[in-house]
């Protein structure tokens, strides 16, 4: 028996039972996003499960809405979220050599001065 909080775990065993759902009864994991302040940029607190987007937005207000200040929530079905795979993790890699970004990469002066030769000043 699993004795998870985590209500992504409690309903992995959903699917052994011989009942199929009916309509209204599946409900599916929302992502929450919190934002403090006007302005401030919205972070991920939690998930919860819920039957529609506009229930997740009132079960969201309930459970993280109330307990410390909060100016807005975003709920998100987290199926509709994309990510890149953990294989895909190195297109991240910086490049440390990045003199294309400094003045000195450029040759610019030496344009300029070739320039200002043929143009006769």
């Amino acid at each position: 028996m699993n004795n998870s909080l985590d209500p992504r775990v409690k309903r992995l065993t959903l699917n052994e039972s011989n009942t199929s759902l009916k309509e209204g009864e599946h409900w599916n994991i929302f992502e929450v996003f919190r934002q403090d302040k006007r302005g401030g940029h919205h972070v991920h607190v939690g998930a919860l499960h819920a039957p529609d987007p506009a229930m997740a937005l009132i079960f969201a207000k309930e459970q993280y809405g109330r307990r410390k200040e909060c100016f807005n929530l975003w709920v998100v079905c987290s199926a509709d979220i994309l990510a890149f795979a953990d294989e895909d993790a190195e297109m991240f890699v910086n490049n440390k050599e990045k003199n294309y970004r400094e003045a000195s990469g450029f040759k610019v002066r030496d344009k300029i001065e070739e320039f200002k030769k043929k143009s006769g000043e």
